[in-house]
């Protein structure tokens, strides 16, 4: 039979076990809101007519584009391509003669942009919104760089990405003749002054003529978070758990 200075004692551990709960639901929470990408499409999955070139025959939903920029469906990048204003555009691969390593697709999976460096070179854009000045946010991306089938010599591809009036460039990639350099995942910090800016990935290529693409998927923009790591959480949740554990038996002593 318990004295009713146990049952008390109970009780307040049994409270304090439902509140430590509720504390780590609501980190874990708040760690999965900062989390949340704040990219809209950016595996390029969801189109308006599928693979195609850009603001032509096809969209990405929430893209826009006026430059030489194609979709791409995995398998289709060195096999059938894509049609656009110009004709079919696809690239050098095992697909069409070329032991140049180009795969079906991204690591990313799905379908995968193409975005021509050298003739009519306009950027990729969407509006992100939610932002906060002065915060931080990380661009994360897959990139490649490949060369248009029907083409001969050596490429040079590069990526030119763009917050707002802030931009990174990736590093330039040298690409021989029928090539393909792999794809690649880079990541670039911002910092927002406003609450609502424009993402861009524009091409960068040469030379003109020999048409350099740079290949791009996966792409998700982070807010950075100083939300703990699951691992600190842990630690705090224990921390906690141990000073009610000592807090209980202090009162049970008096």
């Amino acid at each position: 039979m318990l004295t009713s200075k146990e049952v008390v004692v109970r009780r307040l551990r049994k409270s304090a076990g439902i509140g430590f709960a509720a504390l780590a639901f609501l980190a874990l929470a708040l760690s999965a809101q900062a989390q949340q990408n704040l990219v809209t499409n950016g595996s390029f999955e969801d189109t308006t007519n599928g693979p195609g070139q850009l603001g032509y025959n096809t969209n990405e939903v929430g893209w826009t584009t006026t430059g030489y920029n194609f979709v791409f469906a995995y398998g289709t990048g060195d096999t059938t391509g894509s049609n656009g204003q110009y004709g079919n555009v696809s690239f050098w691969g095992p697909g069409n003669g070329s032991n140049n390593g180009f795969p079906a697709g991204s690591p990313d999976g799905g379908n995968f942009l193409g975005l021509d460096g050298a003739f009519e070179v306009e950027p990729l854009t969407q509006t992100i919104n939610g932002l906060t000045a002065g915060d931080n946010y990380t661009v994360g991306f897959w990139w490649a760089g490949a060369q248009q089938f029907g083409f001969n010599g050596a490429t040079t591809e590069q990526l030119e990405v763009s917050l707002g009036n802030e931009s990174f460039y990736t590093v330039v990639l040298q690409n021989p003749s029928h090539g393909f350099t792999g794809w690649e995942y880079q990541t670039f910090t911002f910092t927002a002054t406003s609450s609502s800016e424009a993402l861009s990935f524009l091409a960068i290529g040469t030379p003109s003529g020999v048409p350099p693409f740079s290949l791009l998927d996966g792409v998700t923009m982070y807010q950075q978070s100083t939300v703990p790591e699951p691992g600190t959480l842990a630690m705090m949740m224990g921390g906690l758990g141990s000073l009610g554990f000592l807090r209980s038996k202090k009162w049970f002593k008096r």
